[in-house]
C-alpha cells in the first residue's frame, strides 16, 4: 500500500510539475513576445513618424533661410510666413508640440531661447499664443540632460537628427525629435524640434505587466489546488489539449491568421468544466484571443503610420503641384498612368522578374514624387508662359538632381520604406531616354530604372494631353503618334506598346481628370 501510494502521489506530482512548468513557461513567453512587439512596433513607429514629420519641417525651415533669420536675431516679414507653413504641418499631424530653440550665448547652456512655436487653429481659439524669437524658455521647460544633449548637438553641429525620450511631472512622457539648423555660412544656430506623446505607451503597458503577474499568480494557485483535489485522468487531457494548442499559437506569432485559426482550436476543444481546469482553459483561450488582437492591432497601427507618412510625401507633391501652374491633376494622371503600364507590362508577361505586386505598389505609391525636385525651381521658371531660354532650360533640368538628394534625405531618416528608393529612381531618371540622349545621367536601354521608363511615358503622355501656359492640349490622336515616334529612341518600346493596347483605361482617366481631353 506504501509503494501504492507513493506511486500515486508521485504521479501526481510529475503532473502537476509538467502541467505548472509548461504553462508557466508558455505564460512568460507570450508575456514577452507580445511586450516585446508591442514596445519596439510602437516605439519605432513613433519614432519614424517623428522624424518623417521633422524632416517635412526642417526643410520647409530652410526653404526660408530659418537659419540667417536666428543668427541675425531678426524676425522679417517671411518669418510669419513661415510659422503658418509650420502651423500646417502641426495641423495635419498628430504631434503635440513644433516649436525651434537657439542658445542665446552658445558657451552658456542656460541662455535656452525660442526662435518660433507654431499653435493649432484649436488652440489659438483656447486661448494659444505664439512665441516669438527672443523669448527666453520658462525654467523647467527642459530636463537638464535633454538641454545637455540639445546644447552639444548644437556645439558639434550636429548633421544629423536625434531623439530624445523624457519624462516631466507636466508634460508626462514625450518622443522629442530634434534637428540642428545652420545658417547659411553653415554655423550652427539653432534647433528645429518636434514633440509627440507618448504617455499611452507606458500606460498600456504597466496595465499590461500588472494584468499579467495577477493573472501568473492566480493561474499558480488554481493549477495547485486543482492537482491536489483531482485525479490524472480528469486532469491530464485537458492539460494536453491546452498546451498543444498554445505552443502552436507560440509557433504561428507573426503569422495573423494562423494565430486566429490556433486561438479558434483552442476554443473547439470545448472544455466545459466548472472548475479549475474549465477557468484554466477560458483563461488561456482569452489570453490568446487577447493576443492575437493585440498583434492585429499593432500591425494596424503600424499601417496608419505608413498611410501618415504616405499623405506626407503626397502632400510634399502637392506642394510642388500648387507651386507649378502647368500640372493640373498631373500627379494622380501619371499615377494612373504608371498603374495602367505596369500591369499591362506584367499581363503580357515583359519584366517578370521585377513586376511583383509589391514592386507595382511601391512604384504607383511613390509615383506622385517624380517631380519633386521642382520645388527647388524658380517660380520665374517654372511657370514661364513662353519657351526657356538654353541657360532656364539648363536650371529647369536640375530638378531631377535635386529631387534624388531630397529623396535620399528621406530614405536616410525612414530606413524600411521600399518605395522610397523607386522614388529615388523615377526622380532621378524619368528624363533619360532610351538613346542614352536623356538627363541627367545619360543612361540608356535598361541601363534607366525600370520605374522611371515607365514614369517617362506616362510623363511625357500627360504633358501632350494637357494645356500648360505655353500650349494647348494636344489631341489624343497626336499625342499617340508622338508617344509612337519615340518608341525605341525616347522611350522603352515595351512600354510604349503596352500605353497603346491599353488606350481604353487610359481614355478613361482622361475623361476624368483631364477638362482638355480631345478624342481626336
Amino acid at each position: 500500500m506504501k509503494g501504492k501510494e507513493r506511486k500515486g502521489l508521485s504521479i501526481k506530482i510529475v503532473a502537476a510539475l509538467y502541467s505548472i512548468i509548461a504553462i508557466t513557461v508558455l505564460t512568460v513567453v507570450i508575456v514577452l513576445i507580445g511586450y516585446h512587439l508591442f514596445r519596439i512596433n510602437v516605439t519605432e513607429n513613433y519614432e519614424k513618424y517623428t522624424l518623417t514629420v521633422l524632416e517635412n519641417a526642417y526643410t520647409i525651415a530652410s526653404d526660408f533661410s530659418f537659419g540667417d533669420m536666428i543668427a541675425d536675431r531678426s524676425m522679417p516679414h517671411k518669418y510669419e510666413e513661415l510659422r503658418e507653413r509650420l502651423n500646417k504641418i502641426k495641423e495635419t499631424s498628430d504631434i503635440q508640440y513644433l516649436y525651434a530653440i537657439y542658445f542665446d550665448d552658445i558657451e552658456d547652456s542656460g541662455s535656452l531661447m525660442y526662435a518660433i512655436n507654431t499653435k493649432t487653429t484649436e488652440e489659438l481659439a483656447h486661448g494659444g499664443t505664439y512665441t516669438y524669437l527672443g523669448t527666453a524658455c520658462e525654467e523647467g521647460s527642459f530636463q537638464p540632460e535633454t538641454i545637455d544633449t540639445l546644447w552639444n548637438a548644437v556645439k558639434n553641429g550636429q548633421q544629423e537628427s536625434g531623439i530624445l525620450q523624457g519624462y516631466s511631472e507636466g508634460y508626462g512622457y514625450m518622443l522629442n525629435g530634434y534637428k540642428v539648423i545652420f545658417d547659411s555660412d553653415g554655423n550652427a544656430v539653432g534647433l528645429l524640434c518636434v514633440e509627440i506623446d507618448i504617455t499611452n505607451i507606458h500606460v498600456v503597458l504597466n496595465r499590461y505587466v500588472r494584468n499579467v503577474i495577477i493573472f501568473a499568480a492566480l493561474f499558480m494557485i488554481v493549477l495547485t489546488v486543482f492537482y491536489v483535489g483531482k485525479i490524472e485522468h480528469s486532469l491530464i487531457f485537458p492539460i494536453t489539449g491546452i498546451t498543444d494548442a498554445a505552443n502552436e499559437f507560440i509557433r504561428n506569432i507573426g503569422d495573423q491568421k494562423a494565430m486566429d485559426e490556433s486561438a479558434k482550436k483552442l476554443e473547439q476543444l470545448d472544455i466545459d468544466s466548472d472548475n479549475e481546469v474549465g477557468d484554466l482553459y477560458r483563461s488561456v483561450s482569452k489570453m490568446e484571443t487577447d493576443m492575437a488582437n493585440q498583434l492585429r492591432d499593432i500591425r494596424q497601427y503600424a499601417d496608419n503610420i505608413l498611410k501618415m507618412k504616405n499623405g506626407l510625401m503626397i502632400l510634399m507633391a502637392d506642394m510642388v503641384e500648387v507651386r507649378d501652374s502647368n500640372t493640373g491633376d498631373h500627379i494622380q494622371k501619371t499615377a494612373s498612368y504608371v498603374r495602367i503600364i505596369l500591369e499591362g507590362l506584367r499581363k503580357k508577361g515583359y519584366y517578370g522578374d521585377i513586376l511583383t505586386p509589391q514592386y507595382i505598389e511601391d512604384v504607383v505609391r511613390s509615383a506622385p514624387l517624380h517631380d519633386i525636385g521642382k520645388i527647388k525651381i524658380p517660380d520665374a521658371i517654372l511657370n514661364k508662359p513662353g519657351k526657356l531660354t538654353d541657360e532656364e532650360y539648363e536650371i529647369m533640368k536640375t530638378h531631377a538632381a535635386m529631387g534624388r538628394e531630397i529623396i535620399d534625405k528621406a530614405i536616410s531618416s525612414v530606413e524600411g520604406e521600399g518605395y522610397l528608393n523607386e522614388a529615388r529612381n523615377m526622380v532621378a531618371s524619368h528624363h533619360e531616354r532610351w538613346d542614352g540622349k536623356g538627363y541627367p545621367e545619360g543612361l540608356h536601354d535598361d541601363q534607366i530604372p525600370l520605374s522611371a521608363r515607365v514614369m517617362a511615358v506616362a510623363d511625357v503622355f500627360d504633358a501632350l494631353t494637357s494645356a500648360r501656359v505655353y500650349k494647348p492640349a494636344f489631341p489624343l490622336s497626336e499625342a499617340v503618334k508622338i508617344i509612337k515616334d519615340g518608341s525605341g529612341t525616347q522611350f522603352d518600346p515595351k512600354c510604349v506598346e503596352v500605353l497603346l493596347d491599353e488606350m481604353p483605361r487610359v481614355k478613361e482617366i482622361l475623361k476624368k481628370l483631364n477638362p482638355e481631353f480631345v478624342d481626336e
